[in-house]
């Protein structure tokens, strides 16, 4: 009878402690729910790399459902999920700064210019490989289009369809250079000629043939800012790194 109550005090002492346990983990977890719902806050979203979104636009594209006013959550969300789809961008990264503070870097697709679609009523956009990359009807600024080329149809994320393998090479050169100088026309076409020329409000340059592309857009560089809001028509089709004079061909 002794051993049969030793052993009902054990379990009995022993079920004590599991729910000893039991309610110390229970309230251990609704501490930590209490703490992360207080201090794990969205209180401050810090975008950055966006240039075609707004701030606002971005954060409103990441803290998109029910539970996003928690930065644990939209952390530990986007570790397992990727943010939603948007045209122009390539990813973004969201990574927690601070308990009250979600950090989201955006990387957007390196866009080198477009091609307008007639048939689509479209523009296709490209990159530095010449890969299209979007359609849309949205323009974006600092973008050029290029005109005079015979391109109906484009495939996503292949190449631009250009018969010419040299035409679309010395496209990617003449863009890259543009970007790199910081000289950006509104519009580049490519002449029936094979010739370029490139529109910048009431100045057009004449670049001409392919020959020594690189050295009359760094040439421009220097010339163009020096005509201010002139109208005219500067001349750098027969421009070579031996001559000395650059024809600007004013007109009222």
């Amino acid at each position: 009878m002794v051993r049969k109550k030793k052993g009902k005090k054990k379990r009995k002492k022993k079920l004590l402690q599991k729910l000893y346990t039991l309610l110390l983990f229970l309230l251990l977890t609704a501490a930590g729910l209490f703490v992360a719902g207080k201090v794990f806050t969205v209180e401050k979203v810090v975008v950055s790399g966006n240039k075609h979104y707004s701030d606002h636009v971005i954060s409103e594209l990441v803290l998109n459902d029910e539970y996003s006013w928690n930065t644990l959550y939209v952390y530990f969300k986007y570790r397992f999920q990727e943010p939603e789809a948007v045209p122009f961008v390539d990813t973004m990264e969201i990574t927690m700064k601070l308990p009250n503070t979600i950090k989201i870097h955006v990387y957007e697709k390196g866009i080198l210019g477009y091609v307008y679609l007639s048939s689509l009523g479209q523009n296709a956009y490209f990159d530095k490989d010449g890969i299209v990359v979007e359609t849309s009807s949205k323009l974006i600024e600092d973008i050029p289009r290029i005109s005079g080329l015979d391109i109906q149809q484009v495939v996503l994320y292949e190449a631009l369809p250009i018969k010419e393998k040299n035409v679309l090479k010395n496209l990617l050169t003449l863009t890259r250079n543009l970007k790199k100088y910081k000289m950006v026309p509104e519009n580049i076409t490519y002449g029936e000629d094979k010739s370029y020329t490139l529109d910048y409000g009431n100045i057009k340059v004449l670049l001409g043939s392919a020959k020594n592309l690189n050295d009359k857009v760094l040439r421009m560089s220097y010339i163009l800012p020096e005509l201010g809001d002139q109208n005219g028509i500067l001349h750098l089709e027969s421009w070579t790194e031996n001559t000395n004079d650059v024809m600007f061909e004013k007109k009222e």
